[in-house]
Order: C-alpha cells, then structure tokens, then sequence
C-alpha cells in the first residue's frame, strides 16, 4: 500500500501535529472562549460565542488528524484516505474560518499549508502527484 517510508512518517508527523494543535484550539476556544479573539469577529455569523466552533475544531478537525494518524500507523487499508479526507479537513476550516471571522492571521496560512501538505503527500503515497526531484538528482 505505502512504499516509501520516509514520506508516510513526514505525513504522520503532520497528521499528529494537526491533531495537538486542533485539540489545544478547541481547549482554547471552549474553556476561554478563544483565547483573545474578539468574540465580535462572530457577529453575524451562526455564531455567539466560541463554544460550538471550538468544539467542531477539537471533534471533526482533530479527531479526522488522529484518526488518519493512527491508520497510517496502523497501517489500515483506509489510511491514505483517512489522511485525504483529514487534509480537506483542515483546507476547509481555514476556508470557512476567513469566511466566518473575515479577519486574517499568519496562522491561517500555516494551517493552510499543513492541509495542502498532507493532501500532496497523500497524492505522493499514491504514485499521483509527479515527482519533482528524481534520486539522481535530475529534474
């Protein structure tokens, strides 16, 4: 299923660091309703407080990150595309956070990437994405 080992540990790595980061949002979020974001950047929005989002960041963001994880891990036939679905995940909660929120942090761009990084790396398992740099050294 997975060939190259070096790269399904790189995407493990991401998967655990998305989980502890999406957990430690959720307890942000839901114990000290978000931490310092403003409660007003919720304002018309489904939202009033940061209860419900921190809880959706902690359950289906992290939970979708540790669930692939522990596939990869386990080496499950549905690892690559728990890990799939965990990287849209993560792309849609940025997605909608900006929508919700309209305000921009660089952490955004952080989590973006680590959602896009997880989806390349799942296309890379998969013999999809092409290579970019050959072993010997070739473009």
């Amino acid at each position: 299923m997975i060939s190259s080992r070096p790269l399904r540990i790189v995407l493990i790595a991401l998967l655990v660091f998305g989980t502890a980061s999406a957990l430690l949002g959720a307890v942000m979020g839901v114990l000290f309703d978000g931490a310092g974001v403003p409660v007003e950047y919720l304002t018309g929005s489904l939202f009033t407080s940061y209860l419900v989002p921190g809880l959706i960041l902690g359950v289906v963001v992290g939970g979708s990150q540790a669930i692939a994880a522990l596939a990869l891990i386990r080496r499950a036939r549905s690892a690559l595309m728990a890990s799939a679905v965990a990287g849209f995940g993560m792309l849609i909660w940025i997605f909608a956070e900006l929508a919700i929120i309209g305000e921009y942090s660089w952490l955004q761009t952080l989590y973006f990437s680590l959602g896009a990084l997880q989806v390349i790396a799942v296309l890379a398992l998969l013999g999809i994405a092409p290579r970019i740099v050959r072993a010997d050294g070739a473009g």
